[in-house]
């Protein structure tokens, strides 16, 4: 059997959890499907699979075969594309994912954009704040705020923000504007549980760490809330820059204990292809990368 027939049946036993669902989805007989993944064992010499009467399971090194699989069946497919002309206009689905705020304020206006130029394109965008596991959700392009995990993905830098405390101008006026991090005790703080997962904050004097411990009197699951709490002077918020740029820039909130930020965190387009990359995804991220480029709110040190 060839290595690719192997790498599919073993991709789609993987996918289906099922041998008898991979055999229905390839329209080959369970028993060769059976044959062709302990063959693809025997070849590697690694379990890949587990089995119960139940249901089957990658194991830890099928997990990572898993993973380089579908990558090496993408780039096959988009060779395969290209060499037939199919790839030269973008087309077909194209899944975006961003953090909820991030994507409302900068990408859901790219791919609007997008789409108007691609009209054979279907964008699907999944805006959360959370990390997205690009094989599991299907994803092909994305934008990721902080430092990047090793991993397979292709990332291309955009930008700069920072965590940033704000405050409403009549809220300082009544209850003083902070000088330190420990001032913060005396301060009611309301927070986005993503930008501030604990108790525990840090900040930065002198080069070295701080750590102070905060007692939040409201902790919302969203980043906007915070930010509409502090822009009506209910307290002090701790946000990303480009979260308040707005209502920095409309002197509705400033910023405080500048001296004390920590380093900046970089701002990623992200993406799984490799030089055969489909031309949906190729002129999606080209597009997302200059228009991120020149937000004003993401620029900080240099860009590479």
């Amino acid at each position: 059997m060839n290595r690719f027939h192997l790498m599919q049946v073993f991709v789609a036993v993987a996918e289906a959890e099922s041998f008898a669902g991979a055999a229905r989805r390839l329209r080959i007989s369970p028993p060769a499907v059976t044959r062709a993944v302990l063959a693809l064992e025997e070849r590697l010499g690694v379990r890949l699979l587990t089995r119960t009467t139940r249901v089957v399971r990658v194991t830890e090194a099928g997990a990572r075969y898993l993973e380089d699989a579908h990558r090496i069946l993408l780039e096959m497919d988009e060779a395969d594309a290209a060499a037939m002309g199919i790839n030269a206009t973008p087309r077909g689905q194209l899944a975006v994912t961003a953090p909820v705020l991030f994507g409302k304020m900068y990408v859901m206006p790219i791919i609007a954009d997008y789409q108007i130029a691609y009209d054979q394109t279907m964008v699907s965008a999944l805006f959360v704040d959370r990390v997205v596991n690009f094989i599991d959700e299907g994803m092909d392009v994305g934008i990721r705020i902080g430092l990047l995990p090793d991993s397979s993905l292709r990332a291309i830098r955009v930008g700069w923000v920072r965590r940033v405390m704000v405050g409403a101008p009549a809220y300082l006026e009544q209850y003083g504007t902070p000088q330190t991090p420990a001032d913060l005790a005396k301060h009611r703080l309301v927070v986005s549980s993503g930008i501030a997962p604990t108790n525990d904050w840090f900040f930065q004097s002198a080069g070295e760490k701080l750590t102070v411990r905060v007692q939040p009197g409201i902790v919302a699951n969203t980043n906007d809330a915070p930010l509409e709490a502090a822009r009506q002077g209910y307290g002090l918020s701790r946000l990303l820059s480009y979260q308040v740029a707005p209502q920095l820039a409309s002197g509705e909130l400033q910023t405080l204990l500048e001296a004390y930020e920590g380093p900046a965190l970089p701002v990623h387009v992200i993406h799984r292809e490799g030089r055969h990359g489909s031309a949906k995804v190729r002129s999606f991220v080209d597009l997302a990368v200059d228009r991120l480029r020149a937000e004003k709110a993401l620029h900080g040190p240099s860009i590479a």
